[in-house]
């Protein structure tokens, strides 16, 4: 006799490069651990290809071009309440689309990587019984990522545990896992032949710059001039999928020796390994590659949204330092370099966040909450609930 495999759907959405590595991770860990069939939908690409075109190229520039007005759109429905008109019309964007999806695919789950709503908006339409999970990729809580209608949440830290439930989300909804790597994320031993596979100097330190997966930090060229005047200092300069900043910096390093340049970048485990610090834009998933690390991490000029308000939480933590210009950038790193007990605080605030095999226990704990879910009686209480209990 053999079991029908259970199917998962992920639902993503193609706005950097942060939540398609943590749905990946997902998906290979449901096949491989768990024996599942998955599915990868970016479901505003499916719903409205044309539009998902248009903004994300916006959200691309915003980073350059206008940065208040991404700023402005996520900290206006931060606290957005699940209740109203609006929300409702918000959240149903692409719902019809997901109809269709959900008849040719048919989960026995639904995850959640991308801050969207319309699948429990849709269970609250339409009673559709498949469970919902929500996989948080920031360390900031916004609304945009709750509904009364989604059974479990993953989250980073025990403080965004505590911000949910403070919201009203019930505790036992909300597990501390950590945010998701792919399996082949993990620290590397130092060795010769390491440093020799980037064409890095075993005797100079390291100082790993990266302009994030679409090459977007802001002010690179002279970071990179004021940091390679350090002394016993080298750059490794990842620029990501940029190719005219990837041939400027290229220009750079062929007049300067100790800067190496590299384009899109798989193994970053092996060059973070290397480093004495990080240089970047605060995005989730970055950080959760340097906290896997230990990498103490300075983070220049955040964007207004989620990658400032994670670069403030990780400051109030300790673990990370925020520049808001060239110098206090080149104050931070020399600082790093200079004074092995402020280095020292700063890898133990990281080792303090820091929280291994999370897709693991991700996984498991949705293939374990699956078929009690979906049992009837559960969905009948959720959504008679839905309509007395609302969060605050």
């Amino acid at each position: 006799m053999t079991t029908e495999k259970k199917k998962v759907m992920i639902v993503y959405a193609s706005y950097g490069d942060g939540h398609i590595q943590v749905s990946n991770a997902l998906k290979e860990r449901f096949e491989r651990e768990a024996g599942c069939e998955v599915s990868l939908v970016d479901l505003f690409a499916e719903a409205y290809p044309r539009l998902n075109e248009l903004t994300k190229y916006i959200y691309i520039k915003s980073y350059t071009l206008f940065p208040k007005l991404y700023g402005w759109s996520y900290y206006s429905t931060r606290e957005m309440r699940d209740d109203t008109w609006f929300s409702a019309w918000f959240h149903g964007w692409g719902t019809g689309k997901l109809r269709q999806i959900l008849d040719r695919e048919r989960p026995d789950a639904v995850v959640n990587t991308f801050p969207t709503l319309a699948m429990p908006e849709l269970r609250r339409r339409r009673g559709v019984a498949i469970p919902i999970f929500n996989v948080l990729t920031d360390y900031v809580m916004h609304a945009r990522w709750i509904h009364p209608l989604i059974d479990r949440y993953y989250v980073a830290t025990d403080d965004l545990q505590a911000a949910m439930t403070a919201a009203g989300v019930p505790e036992h909804r909300v597990r501390v896992t950590g945010i998701p790597l792919k399996s082949a994320f993990r620290p590397m031993e130092r060795s010769d032949a390491l440093y020799a596979k980037y064409g890095l100097d075993p005797a100079r330190r390291t100082v790993l710059i990266m302009a994030g997966s679409y090459g977007v930090l802001q002010g690179l060229r002279d970071v990179c001039d004021a940091l390679a005047a350090l002394p016993n200092v080298q750059l490794a300069v990842v620029c990501g999928k940029n190719e005219s900043l990837y041939a400027s910096m290229r220009d750079i390093a062929g007049r300067k020796p100790n800067v190496k340049v590299f384009g899109f970048m798989k193994e970053m485990h092996e060059l973070m390994s290397l480093a004495e610090t990080m240089v970047t834009k605060p995005g989730g998933i970055t950080l959760t590659e340097a906290i896997q690390c230990e990498l103490p991490v300075v983070l220049l000029r955040p964007v207004p949204g989620q990658e400032r308000d994670n670069a403030e939480y990780l400051a109030s933590r300790g673990a990370a330092f925020v520049a808001g210009n060239d110098a206090q950038v080149l104050d931070a790193v020399r600082s790093l370099m200079e004074r092995p007990e402020r280095r020292e605080l700063a890898v133990r605030a990281m080792a303090a966040l820091k929280r291994t095999h999370s897709a693991e226990r991700i996984v498991q704990d949705i293939i374990e909450a699956m078929d009690a879910l979906r049992s009837e009686s559960v969905f009948t209480e959720e959504r008679r609930r839905v309509s007395s209990e609302r969060y605050t």
